[in-house]
Order: structure tokens, then C-alpha cells, then sequence
């Protein structure tokens, strides 16, 4: 599956080793509380949107009980304060429509807390989160404790929760924690890194990251059938009775033949280039941003900076990221005039000059997808209809969501984001219906169509697409 998302490095978050409480911490195993630094960040700027219990800094909560609570002084179960921050920044970037502030909330809420010693666990919270999605998580464990077994559960559980609100699950390795460290270690160093001056986190920047899972099994855990890779059988076409086609109809089979050799030649001078740049905006307050790298036949195709993503969403979504933070930081030393806020104001830009060239695209797609229609009905394989309705109700939700029809043949839970059941739904058709390829493509396409639009106008484009309807 595919899911687009990225992770938000904030400018300007003031740093909790800043403050004097930590020359009282002697005793205690050396700090990592800013290893997953571009976490911390965003989901304390997530935090501050409301903050009723007036928590100084987001990072207080990865600290033992005894410091944390000079950060928090109105919160009476400290136990529970790693789950309190991520809540609290959860609800307060769901109401104002921030994915980015939800993932980081939920990728907070399982970073691994300070403990006295190596091989140490923290104390688990023994309260309930208000959103379901921090609620299913604990927080990763000392690895060299006995309960790090649990940490591969608890990644597991954070790509659910991702998945649920259409971001990519795999981004829950992000949340990992680092290799075990030797027991005993009179230094109480381990196998840790703490840098508050690393915007996106010594733990990805040393290459100290250790997921107690892999992709396969976070796509195993979400989609059981998609653990064992099923081979596609060589099954002859029927033989249909060639009748002569429509005016109508061969004015379409002949543009839609056109796009696709046009497609191909595009690709082919793609393939021949090698890397290309997708990255459009042309934006330039505190620099560039960074290229969002396309490589033909990669298994993560796109990158930035080094990093590297499943689709081009989200590699825009991080280069736009990116310049925001230069911009910022470029502001807030004096170099750029004016202030943060147009920081903001270009990264919404940037973000919206990718949505546009999405529209474009899945509106060619669409085109695309009604020219086969005429020439010919899609074939689902051995699967019926896989039209995908926007209703409230749907799995007991109060709000509304998108869901499959057919739940027989697609048996996915409802999701808040179409593009959780459009890109299931085209797995499905491929592994388990065994549909054609050409079926499988036009799918992809009315998944991208179905993107650029939103509640049932999104069900609509999707269906209209592939020919079916709700």
C-alpha cells in the first residue's frame, strides 16, 4: 500500500537542555530525549495549538518522572505524561486538518522514555488516551530489558494507527528505538545519541535506528494476504465477437492509444535521463527547496536529502518541509526579513503548486480511464464490483468515511482518507482477484483521480473511473 505523508521538522522550538534542571540529573542513564528530534518538535508546536495544562515543552514527557515534573508542573500522573502530550497535540492537530501534527503525535507517543539505567524499562501509563489512535500505543522499551520484546507489537500497533487516518504505515519504523546496550554499563551510556541541535534526529543521522520490524511484516500485519507474494496464473483470454466500433468509440480507443504512446515516450526520456527532479516550485525565501529525486524501478522511488519515500507526495511534502525550516531559521537569525509567518505562507505554496500538478495529472488519468471504458469494459477478475461509497456509520464511525461495497471481496475497514481503500482495493485486485493488468493500472489512475478530490466527489471520480458505481 501507499500513503502519503511526511514528517515536520519545526524551526524555533526552544530546547528543554536549555533549562537548569538538567544539572540536577546525575544519576540518571544518559539523555536521548532528542535523538527523534523532528518529532519531538513538531508534535510540541502540535501541543502549544492548546495547551491546557500548560506543559512547557513536549520533550519534558521523554524525561524521568523527577525532571519531567518540573516541566509539567499541573500534571498529577507523570506516568502518563508521554500519553497526555501525544493526545493533547493528536486532538489539537486533527482540529485544525494537519495530518503531518497527527503522525508525529502518534510517532511521539512510542519513542522510548529515559530510564536510571541500561536495560531499564519505563513505567507504562495506566490511563486511557481520548483518541483511539494513541490509545492502542505504549511507549518502545529499554532494549536491553526484558520488555523490549514488546517493540515489535508496538510498531506494529503505530502503523495501525497510521493507516487508520491514510498515512503510511511504514513510517512507524521512524519511531524505533536503538540497539540494546550492554547491561551494567558504568557510564549508563548504551547505545544512545542526544543532539537538541539536529533538526531531524542523531538517531537517523548516526544510522543508530533499530525497528524491532521490517516493511513486510507491517504489511502482513495490516493485509494477511499480502505476506506470501501470490504468483499470477497465465489464464487465455476468452474470445470475444469482434464487432465494428462506434465512431464514438474508435475516436476514443484512438486518443486513448495516443496518451498512452505519449506516456511511454515521456517515460522513455525519463529512463534514458536516469534521476529527474520532481519538484516544480520555484520558490526561493530562504533558499530553494531541496530536489525531490524520482529513480525509475527503485523499491522507494523518491528522495530527499538521502531520505527516501514510497510515492511523490510525500518526498514534496518533505523538500517543502525542508525549505520551511531553512526560511525559518533564516528569519529567526536576522538574515531574512519579515518574520516566520511567510515561511508558512511559501510552504503552503509549495504544497499547493504539487496538488495542482496532481489535478492535472489524474484529470489526463480520468480521460485516460473513460476512453477504455468505451472501448471496452474492465475486467475485476474473480472479484465483483469494486466501488468504494462515502457514508456516515460505516464501521460504527459517527463521522463520514470510505468504504468498499463490496466487503466481500474487499474487506477493508471504513478510513477517513480515500486513498487507504482506493490503494487496498488495487492491491486486491491484483493479488487476490487476479485481475488484468490493464484493470490494475486503470485502478492506480482513478486512485490518483479520486485524490484530487475530497468526500463524495472523491467516491465519484474513483468509481467513475473503473466504470462501477456505489
Amino acid at each position: 500500500m501507499k500513503y502519503e505523508t511526511a514528517l515536520v521538522a519545526l524551526a524555533g522550538v526552544a530546547s528543554a537542555r536549555e533549562l537548569p534542571l538538567f544539572g540536577k540529573m546525575a544519576k540518571r542513564e544518559v539523555p536521548q530525549e532528542h535523538s527523534h528530534q523532528a518529532i519531538v518538535a513538531a508534535t510540541d508546536a502540535a501541543l502549544k495549538l492548546n495547551n491546557p495544562l500548560q506543559i512547557q515543552d513536549a520533550v519534558f514527557a521523554l524525561l524521568g518522572n523527577k525532571a519531567a515534573a518540573e516541566g509539567a508542573p499541573n500534571v498529577a500522573n507523570l506516568d502518563c505524561l508521554q500519553q497526555i502530550v501525544a493526545d493533547q497535540a493528536f486532538t489539537n492537530a486533527k482540529a485544525a486538518g494537519d495530518l503531518n501534527g497527527q503522525i508525529n503525535a502518534i510517532l511521539f507517543r512510542a519513542l522510548e522514555r529515559n530510564t536510571g539505567s541500561v536495560g531499564l524499562a519505563s513505567v507504562t501509563c495506566n490511563e486511557t488516551a481520548t483518541n483511539p489512535e494513541i490509545a492502542s500505543i505504549q511507549q518502545h522499551q529499554d532494549p536491553a530489558s526484558p520488555e523490549a520484546s514488546q517493540n515489535a507489537d508496538i510498531e506494529l500497533a503505530v502503523a495501525k494507527s497510521l493507516a487508520s487516518i491514510g498515512a503510511d504505515p511504514t513510517l512507524a519504523l521512524q519511531s524505533a528505538t536503538f540497539p540494546p546496550g550492554q547491561i551494567g554499563d558504568p557510564t549508563a551510556k548504551g547505545n544512545t545519541c542526544d543532539d537538541a541541535n539536529d533538526p531531524k534526529g542523531c538517531i537517523f543521522t548516526l544510522n543508530l535506528l533499530t525497528p524491532a520490524v521490517s516493511e513486510a511484516d507491517i504489511q502482513a500485519a495490516l493485509d494477511p494476504q499480502l505476506a506470501m507474494p501470490v504468483m499470477p496464473e497465465l489464464v487465455p483470454m476468452p474470445v470475444r465477437e469482434q464487432r465494428p466500433p462506434t465512431s464514438e468509440a474508435a475516436g476514443a480507443a484512438a486518443n486513448a492509444t495516443a496518451g498512452a504512446n505519449a506516456g511511454a515516450a515521456a517515460n522513455a526520456g525519463q529512463a534514458s535521463s536516469g534521476t529527474v527532479n520532481v519538484q516544480t516550485f520555484t520558490g526561493s525565501l530562504g533558499g530553494p527547496p531541496p530536489p525531490v529525486e524520482s529513480t525509475a524501478g527503485a523499491a522507494r522511488p523518491f528522495s530527499v536529502n538521502g531520505d527516501t519515500f514510497l510515492n511523490e507526495g510525500a518526498a514534496i511534502q518533505r523538500s517543502c518541509a525542508v525549505q520551511k525550516n531553512a526560511c525559518a531559521n533564516a528569519a529567526n537569525s536576522g538574515q531574512l526579513q519579515g518574520g516566520t509567518a511567510q515561511c508558512d505562507a511559501q510552504e503552503a505554496q509549495c504544497l499547493a503548486a504539487a496538488n495542482a500538478k496532481k489535478a492535472r495529472r489524474s484529470a489526463a488519468s480520468r480521460r485516460s480511464a473513460a476512453a477504455r471504458r468505451q472501448a471496452g469494459a474492465l475486467d475485476f477478475g474473480s472479484c465483483g464490483s469494486p466501488a468504494i461509497q462515502f457514508a456516515a456509520g460505516l464501521d460504527g464511525r459517527k463521522e463520514e468515511s470510505f468504504q468498499n461495497v463490496n466487503t466481500k471481496d474487499f474487506n477493508h475497514g471504513s478510513a477517513l482518507n480515500i486513498k487507504v481503500i482506493a490503494d487496498f482495493t488495487c492491491q486486491r485486485l491484483q493479488s487476490t482477484c487476479k485481475a488484468s493488468d490493464a484493470t490494475v493500472q486503470a485502478c492506480q489512475q482513478a486512485s490518483q483521480a479520486a485524490q484530487a478530490a475530497s468526500g463524495q466527489a472523491a467516491a465519484d471520480a474513483f468509481n467513475s473511473a473503473l466504470g462501477v458505481s456505489a
